[in-house]
């Protein structure tokens, strides 16, 4: 069970008076103790505003409930054992067994948030969650410290992600555990790569993420990514950090560079929205590996931002084809895993059922839809645009307008979608090295740009577009402009 240490810190300031509930209450409130408990309630409710639910929904979330429902991890398909035994572990032990009413202690909490509130979730969790997000955000001032309390018993390397008055540009109350420890799911670092020719172990159909940084191609196999979920890696002479939330459904490379410095980054453990939040060595700011900024940290408000770099997805055999200089990872990781062909996350990309609680979701498709997003600039603002990958697979060459400015996408028949910036118009037709456009010119289909037939000038440049699953870009994003 969760034991909450009540550092002198805290007992300091639960001696102050007036102002919103010392911080040392919300803790005292998961006391085994029943008088305890009692006694710090009934000071939060004395000063109770509906903004500190978070806290205690936190807080009950974390303790065993009155069902045998398996913990976030258990939805996960955790590695078997690591050469760096830095398995995921559960937090809580000796949950309940079906039937049980569940910790004395959670009873207590969901029964306070019961009369404050006036609502009647019960023990729903995920409904006191929706409820809370559905308020003006006007978080208690100590908020981030209870986090750290909370995720540092998970994991001590988490408290340094929540220092006592740490900036965010996020809603720290959407901010949750993923069910593993901090690097957890082990980032590849410098990767092994090999020449197409001795990958024996790719077969024509597997998916890889095809990525080229200055003429030079490599391909990152699902199999293998999906266990590790990040890539840092050097590219074309460019330092990236190739991030894939499994959740979402996302690759996006980013450069490593940003304001003159290189960034290293790792996997948090945490989730924003249910997409993975990874955090840079350095400062243990917490970052969003959708947009590549900082979300929560002392980097927060300085204007610090990774470049992303397109990414495709396609087969092996398309990618080849295409690329025959690539290189691609090997299967020598330094992990012990199970790399086969669709083993990681299984069961997950088989439901369109979510593993993690989102906030907004939209019915114009289904969850896990697959889209091509990208943000695209519109003066100072960044319009999130979305195509729906079964429009592109039936217009393959597709025109469209968005924030005034025209694209082309062009759908390869491995699925490789591509996303070009352009002057002209192109005409619906089949895919082909050379596309021509609606004043019969020629156009040759390159990584970085669509280049006019004599006229090496002329260049419609490539768009920084990814795919992702449709529910985790509009959690992140629902002003999202969506072709369908």
């Amino acid at each position: 069970m969760i034991r909450l240490a009540l550092p002198l810190l805290l007992i300091a300031a639960s001696l102050q008076s007036g102002g919103p509930p010392p911080l040392a209450r919300f803790v005292e409130a998961a006391s085994t103790d029943r008088r305890v408990a009692e006694a710090a309630l009934s000071e939060i409710g004395a000063r109770w505003k509906d903004g500190y639910a978070a806290m205690l929904i936190d807080i009950a979330g974390l303790l065993p409930g009155p069902r045998s429902a398996p913990s976030p991890q258990d939805g996960i398909p955790t590695p078997p054992g690591n050469v760096d035994d830095d398995k995921p572990r559960r937090l809580l032990d000796g949950a309940p067994p079906l039937g049980d009413p569940g910790s004395p202690s959670r009873r207590r909490l969901i029964a306070f948030l019961d009369r404050q509130t006036g609502r009647r979730f019960g023990d729903d969790i995920n409904r006191w969650r929706t409820w809370t997000w559905a308020l003006p955000y006007d978080p208690h001032p100590e908020y981030a410290s209870l986090k750290a309390i909370l995720y540092g018993q998970i994991d001590p390397r988490m408290r340094a992600f929540f220092p006592a008055n740490v900036r965010a540009s996020i809603r720290l109350d959407e901010i949750e555990w993923g069910g593993v420890t901090v690097n957890g799911i082990p980032p590849l670092r410098y990767p092994k790569a090999i020449p197409t020719r001795d990958a024996g172990y790719l077969k024509d159909s597997h998916i890889v993420f095809g990525i080229v940084v200055n003429g030079e191609a490599r391909a990152y196999p699902k199999r293998v990514l999906g266990w590790h979920e990040m890539a840092i890696d050097r590219l074309g002479g460019v330092e990236l950090t190739v991030v894939y939330c499994t959740l979402c459904g996302t690759v996006i490379p980013f450069e490593s560079m940003a304001g003159g410095r290189l960034f290293r980054f790792g996997t948090s453990g945490l989730l924003y929205r249910s997409n993975k939040l990874m955090f840079d060595e350095e400062s243990r700011s917490l970052w969003s590996t959708f947009e590549g900024v900082p979300v929560v940290g002392s980097l927060v408000g300085s204007a610090v931002a990774l470049r992303p770099r397109p990414a495709v997805t396609t087969t092996w055999k398309e990618w080849k084809t295409a690329h025959p200089d690539s290189t691609v990872l090997s299967l020598d990781t330094g992990y012990r895993r199970d790399y086969a062909e669709g083993a990681a996350y299984r069961d997950y990309f088989a439901s369109d059922q979510l593993m993690f609680q989102v906030s907004k979701t939209d019915g114009r498709l289904a969850n896990k839809a697959e889209v091509v997003v990208m943000r695209i600039s519109d003066g100072a603002a960044q319009v999130p645009v979305a195509l729906d990958t079964r429009l592109l697979r039936r217009r393959p060459v597709y025109s469209f307008t968005a924030a005034n400015q025209r694209f082309v996408a062009v759908t390869t028949a491995g699925g490789a979608n591509r996303v070009y910036r352009t002057t002209v118009d192109f005409p619906e037709q089949r895919v082909s090295p050379i596309l021509i456009d609606a004043a019969k010119q020629r156009w040759r289909v390159g990584e970085d740009a669509l280049i006019k037939d004599g006229d090496p000038g002329a260049r419609a440049p490539r768009v920084d577009a990814q795919r992702a699953f449709w529910f985790g870009w509009y959690a992140q994003f629902p002003e999202t402009l969506l072709f369908r």
